[in-house]
C-alpha cells in the first residue's frame, strides 16, 4: 500500500469518512471535499460568499455528460453494426433514472448523502437522491482523478460488475405508457409535437416536444420520430419523479 494512501486510512482526521469511500469507490480519494460535495443535496447546502450552493447540482451536471460519453463509447464498441437509434435508446436504458437509482442503492450511496429528511421525506424524492448523488460522484472522480481514469472506474466498477447490457437490451422500458398513463390518472392532457429544428442542424432530425396540458415539459431528438418521442418522455418522466 503506498504511503499515502496508508497515511489517509489510519492516521488522517478524515479517515474513517475516507474508508467508507475507499470501500464504495475502491480508492482513496485525493480531494476529499468533492466527494463531500457530490453527497450533498441542496437540502442542507451552504450558501457561499459568491451566491452560489455548495450542493452537488453542478457536480450531477459535470458527471451526466462524462457518464453519457463513456456509456455510448462502450455501446459503440459493443454493438458495431447497429444503428444510431438502438445505440441512442441503450444509452438511455443504461443512464434513466430509474436505472442510477437502483445501481446508487445496490453499491450502497444511501449512507454517504446528505439531505433533510424533514423536507425529503418521500419514497421518489428520496429515490431521486440517489441518481442524482450517482452523477455528482461521477463529476467529482472525473475532477479529482481525469477522464481516463474515471473512464476506467466507470467500466469496471460499475458497467462491467452491476450493469447487464444483454438483460437491458431486451428489457423493453415504455417511457411513453408511464407518462400517458400518469396523465391520464391525474386528469391531464399529454401531446407530443413535432418541433423546428435549430438553425444549421440535419433535416434528417426530428425534434419531439413532451408536452401536459399545453404546457412544454420536455424534448427529444432522434433520427427517428419514434425514438425522439420515447426520448422525450423519458425525460418528462425524470422531471415528473415518475
Amino acid at each position: 500500500m503506498p504511503l499515502i494512501k496508508f497515511y489517509k486510512l489510519n492516521f488522517s482526521s478524515q479517515r474513517k469518512y475516507l474508508k467508507a469511500l475507499n470501500n464504495l469507490l475502491g480508492f482513496v480519494p485525493g480531494n476529499l471535499n468533492l466527494y463531500k460535495m457530490a453527497f450533498r443535496h441542496k437540502s442542507v447546502a451552504i450558501t457561499l460568499k459568491n451566491g452560489s450552493k455548495s450542493s452537488n447540482e453542478r457536480l450531477e451536471f459535470l458527471g451526466d455528460a462524462v457518464l453519457g460519453s463513456v456509456v455510448a463509447e462502450v455501446l459503440f464498441k459493443r454493438y458495431p453494426y447497429k444503428d444510431e437509434g438502438f445505440l441512442t435508446e441503450m444509452r438511455s436504458k443504461i443512464v434513466s433514472r430509474l436505472n442510477l437509482n437502483q445501481l446508487a442503492k445496490k453499491m450502497g450511496f444511501g449512507e454517504l448523502i446528505e439531505f433533510d429528511n424533514r423536507t425529503i421525506n418521500y419514497p421518489n424524492k428520496q429515490g431521486s437522491l440517489l441518481g442524482d448523488a450517482f452523477e455528482a460522484l461521477i463529476g467529482a472522480v472525473y475532477l479529482d482523478k481525469g477522464y481516463n481514469f474515471t473512464r476506467d472506474f466507470i467500466i469496471t466498477r460499475i458497467i462491467k460488475p452491476h450493469v447487464d447490457i444483454h438483460k437491458l437490451e431486451l428489457t423493453e422500458t415504455n417511457f411513453k405508457s408511464k407518462l400517458i398513463e400518469w396523465c391520464q390518472r391525474h386528469g391531464k392532457d399529454i401531446s407530443f409535437d413535432l418541433t423546428p429544428n435549430e438553425e444549421g442542424e440535419s433535416a434528417k432530425l426530428f425534434t419531439v416536444q413532451a408536452s401536459i396540458d399545453g404546457e412544454p415539459v420536455s424534448t427529444g431528438r432522434d433520427y427517428s420520430k419514434k425514438n425522439a418521442e420515447k426520448l422525450a418522455a423519458e425525460k418528462a418522466c425524470e422531471i415528473l419523479a415518475i
